[in-house]
């Protein structure tokens, strides 16, 4: 009488283990990637310094100027429904100009950051924040000329946000990866909306930042 061997498992379940082992490490960078913090939208534009009428004082002649705002759109979906708002957002930009020069051979990389307070979870309609780039730091950094065109100012503009002192989310207009970290970074020139003309505008439309 002839007994037949049988397997531990069968071939299906070979395929089975498998297909785990191959898709497992994918699902894991995909799960890691799915963080509660999502930046949906990097939005450059070219904007004229705002025009305020002041009657009691001395006039002055000035002209409007160009300023670069550069708006970014985010999302917060916490991974505990108790959490209702967040603060102390981090939001970190790293803008890189479109100059060029001997002591500049691959641009420059200008870098600010924005701390959002209050920021609340699942609105309809995405969280926004905001940074600016004055006329005279786009003459300096991107030809020395007038502008008005974010493409004749930037080569690209990344963006990181951090929360409980860890980076969350990043995005760019352009390629992929921390390409911020191949460049010197140079700080003081990005401006925070409460320093800029643009301060008494658009009030309700950005989010609160935490005052220093």
């Amino acid at each position: 009488m002839t007994h037949k061997k049988t397997l531990p498992f069968s071939f299906s379940g070979v395929k089975l283990f498998l297909l785990i082992a191959l898709f497992l490490p994918f699902s894991m960078v995909r799960a890691e990637l799915n963080t509660e913090f999502q930046i949906k939208k990097i939005s450059p534009s070219i904007i004229t310094t705002p025009t305020l009428n002041y009657v009691t004082g001395p006039v002055k002649p000035s002209r409007s100027k160009n300023w670069m705002e550069l708006e970014v759109a985010f999302e917060w979906h916490p991974l505990s429904s108790s959490e209702k708002f967040a603060d102390d957002v981090i939001v970190n930009y790293y803008v890189l100009m479109a100059d060029k020069s001997s002591t500049s051979p691959h641009s420059t990389l200008l870098t600010g950051q924005v701390a959002l307070i209050s920021v609340p979870a699942k609105t309809n309609s995405p969280k926004r924040t905001v940074m600016y780039l004055s006329h005279r730091t786009m003459q300096r950094f991107s030809g020395g000329k007038d502008h008005y065109s974010p493409q004749s100012v930037l080569n690209n503009v990344g963006v990181s946000i951090s929360y409980h002192g860890k980076v969350v989310a990043e995005k760019s207009l352009s390629g992929a990866g921390e390409w911020w970290k191949n460049y010197q970074p140079v700080s003081g020139y990005l401006v925070s909306k409460e320093m800029s003309p643009f301060a008494p505008l658009y009030c309700d439309y950005y989010e609160d930042i935490k005052k220093q």
